[in-house]
């Protein structure tokens, strides 16, 4: 417990799924969190669940000028933050030769764009909120195993989840030249029990798409939220203060193969 104490941390597409989990696992750890997610409705009920240490508010993280509201709402309601979580994403499953262009732009606005948007906004913020609270920070960006190993009709969803592994070094490099004390790491889940998998469940049924998608998986199961809301945890904690510029893989053993 208390292993986030002092911390703010700001979580996108926190209205549900991994965002949600990590919020309830960062509140349990000390934090206070601010959570925002296209889905207004959805992601203030999550807040007001989560009690007194939860606020909320309306984010389309592909907007820079969202983004300098929900950066502004932080401020307001906690006096800055330590912590961004670039959670929010999409993904669209086709080959290069079936993904028509305004889905390949969707795909790389919402995935990569958004964290690109969400650390050069909220790091003006961040590095003054480190100096003025004396305690450290940390930028985590959802990534996925796919941007490590490649699908045949994954063409967007592996570019941009790919792109991202890669801003993250570039992002900790930045920070760790200008003294911030502020790290960047990625997470690269494998397959997540979370609405993301709504597509293959509901084609296939819930019990059988699980299974499918674990008899890909070394460790022979889909992930749970939690198995990425604590990775999530210790990469914003101190105990994480020397990890910076590194993607930590929760993938049951797939990228091993």
């Amino acid at each position: 417990m208390n292993r986030l104490a002092g911390k703010v941390a700001l979580i996108t597409g926190a209205a549900q799924g991994l965002g949600e989990a990590m919020a309830r696992r960062m509140v349990e750890e000390g934090a206070r969190v601010v959570l925002t997610d296209i889905n207004e409705a959805g992601v203030k009920a999550v807040a007001a669940s989560i009690g007194d240490a939860a606020v909320a508010c309306r984010h389309d993280v592909t907007s820079p000028e969202d983004w300098a509201a929900a950066v502004a709402f932080a401020e307001e309601k906690f006096g800055g933050f330590h912590v961004l979580v670039n959670n929010a994403g999409i993904a669209a499953g086709s080959t290069v030769e079936a993904t028509d262009f305004d889905t390949w732009k969707r795909v790389h606005s919402i995935d990569l764009d958004s964290v690109f948007l969400g650390c050069k906004l909220s790091l003006p913020t961040m590095a003054r909120t480190v100096r003025e609270t004396d305690v450290r920070g940390s930028i985590i960006n959802l990534s996925s195993i796919a941007g490590v190993i490649a699908a045949h009709n994954s063409a967007a969803y592996n570019s941009a989840k790919a792109a991202v592994r890669h801003l993250t070094k570039s992002v900790a490099l930045h920070c760790a030249k200008q003294k911030y004390r502020i790290t960047c790491n990625s997470i690269h889940p494998v397959f997540i029990d979370t609405p993301i998998l709504k597509g293959i469940t509901d084609t296939m049924g819930r019990e059988a798409g699980l299974e499918k998608l674990g008899r890909q998986i070394p460790l022979g199961a889909v992930g749970e939220p939690d198995d990425i809301a604590w990775a999530a945890v210790y990469l914003a904690s101190d105990e994480a203060k020397m990890v910076t510029g590194h993607g930590l893989y929760v993938d049951g053993g797939i990228s091993a193969m």
